[in-house]
Formats: C-alpha cells, structure tokens, sequence
C-alpha cells in the first residue's frame, strides 16, 4: 500500500501478547522501513448487530502481528514511532452493562452508535462534528512467559494502555522481554477523552503505520511516551498512588540517572512542572474473573516537558 514497506492485515489479529506464536514479519531495525498494521472492528459491529455480548464471535481486541525485530534482546527497549493512522468510514460508541464510569447511567443493555467519519470530521451526533484525532489503544511487546492480556490489565510490556498521546508523531517506548521483542498492534480509536470514562472511546478500523528502532541495554520497567514537546512517564500500580509514585520515579531516574541533574534540581522542576493524569481506564492488576471487567489498580500519565531539558 502506498506509504508503507510492509502491510499486515487484519486476519493476522489475535487477541494475546505471547512468545509462542510465530512472527508475520521480520525487520533489522533503524531502517526507517514502514510497517502498516491493520486493525480489526469486527467485535464491535458484531455488538452493534446482535446487542448481545454472549453472543460474540470475533474476539475482544485482537492485535495484528507479531513482528520480530532482528537483534532485540531482554533488557533492551522498542522506540516505535507511529507516523501516520489511517481511518476507515466509521467508529463505534458503544455502552456495555456494567463498565466504565457511567454504567449506573446507561443501563443494563447494549447501547451502540454507528459513527460516520468522512472528510468533515468525527459524526459523534447530528450536531457534533469532531476533527479525528486517532491514536493506537493496544500495543505491546510478548511477556517471557505465559500470554499477557489485550484486554485489561496493562502491563510492564505495554498492552491496552488506551492513552491518547499513542498517536501520530509521538514514539511509544517498549520494553523487550524475549529475543525478537514480538511486537503486535491493535485498537485504534478515532477519537478519545482523557481517561476513557466509558472504557469504549470512538474505536474504529484503521492502519497505523509505523516504523522501529531499538535501544540496546535501556532497561524500563514500564513503557514511556515521547511526544513533540514532552515525554511521558506510564505509572503501573495498585492503588493508584502507588502507580502515581511508580510514575513520578521514573520520571525523576529520567532526570537524575538518565541526565545528571542534581536531586533537589529535579525535586524542584518536577513539583513545578511535571504534570499527572489518569491515564486508560484498563488498571494494572488482573481483573476478578466473575467481573473480567472491572479494573484493579491504576495506569497514570506523568508529562515532563522537554522544554526543561
């Protein structure tokens, strides 16, 4: 396809981050190649169809790939730069019983919006046109062991982060836990609140085209965001100060560790200037099994600017 070095589709989707899976792609790289990766929003016309989550077929969230990236070791770290996503002609909003913030409000039934985008924008309502601002929700890289979730919970690795600065010209930092790192993209949303208070923003079918590079030896512990004008540190923890502490650390290592700066200048500049946020509403620990659902712990958001860099 036009733009790209490499397309995948989305028949390539599963849902899982897992090691044990064969890759669809490999790439040396800091080539600048290309990737297209297509997203899949068959689960959500199936709702919109049936209203009926029992009666689902195509999963939840599947992730197209994996690509293995030649020379990526554990302890390295994945820099994804996201150029450019193309949107299909429609999104999804949808209210599923019993999730996100405004399940008291919305009933116990399937509600679902077919959302047109065209070139006027977004078509949230007869009156509300939105310019898109789309953004990758599910990207991660494949756990040592077992299969992590691209669902909830977030993890170390990434997965369903849901947060908006994943979004063209931003470059997503991953950290590698398997020889090929095994990366795999899904989710792509038209357009998201900060925080996705109904844990369904605007999803829509799309190709987020991206290319790789990779950091050897930079050992993270949770995945970071580096934007035009800031870096964003992803906190991980239950409850959700601990994830704000996780978050506000990393960012303060960043400074101290990372760019020598003096502690008490980093202590300083950060409670001045270092900014927090929820961040995706997909928490940090695994969910209940009877509420597969409901979140435990937190993913926050902690912007450092680069201005004081």
């Amino acid at each position: 396809m036009n733009g790209m070095d490499h397309f995948l589709g989305k028949e390539l989707g599963r849902p899982g981050f897992r090691a044990d899976v064969e890759p669809v792609l490999r790439i040396r790289p800091g080539t600048g190649e290309r990737i297209g990766f297509e997203t899949d929003d068959a689960v959500y016309r199936e709702l919109h169809d049936h209203g009926d989550l029992a009666a689902l077929k195509a999963p939840i969230n599947p992730v197209t790939g994996p690509v293995w990236i030649d020379g990526a070791r554990p302890g390295d770290t994945l820099a994804v730069t996201i150029h450019e996503i193309r949107l299909k002609d429609c999104g999804w909003s949808q209210s599923l019983p019993g999730v996100g913030a405004l399940r008291h409000r919305m009933g116990e039934t399937v509600a679902s919006r077919r959302i047109s985008i065209d070139e006027e924008g977004v078509h949230l309502t007869d009156r509300h046109v939105v310019a898109p601002r789309p953004m990758i929700g599910c990207i991660g890289t494949a756990p040592a062991v077992g299969v992590n979730s691209t669902v909830m919970p977030t993890t170390a690795l990434g997965g369903n982060m849901d947060v908006t600065e994943a979004r063209p010209g931003s470059i997503v930092y991953l950290p590698v836990e398997v020889e090929g790192a095994l990366l795999s993209i899904g989710d792509i949303h038209a357009i998201m609140s900060e925080g996705e208070s109904s844990f369904v923003a605007i999803e829509a079918e799309g190709v987020a085209i991206v290319s790789i590079d990779l950091v050897p030896g930079l050992s993270l512990r949770a995945p970071r965001i580096e934007t035009e004008d800031a870096w964003v540190f992803v906190g991980l923890g239950d409850p959700v100060q601990e994830s704000i502490t996780r978050g506000y650390e990393d960012a303060f290592d960043f400074l101290v560790t990372g760019h020598g700066w003096d502690p008490m200048d980093a202590f300083a500049v950060m409670s001045a200037l270092v900014d927090s946020a929820l961040g995706g509403p997909t928490g940090s620990g695994d969910p209940d099994p009877l509420h597969p659902f409901a979140a435990i712990g937190a993913v926050t958001l902690h912007r450092l600017p680069k201005s004081v860099l």
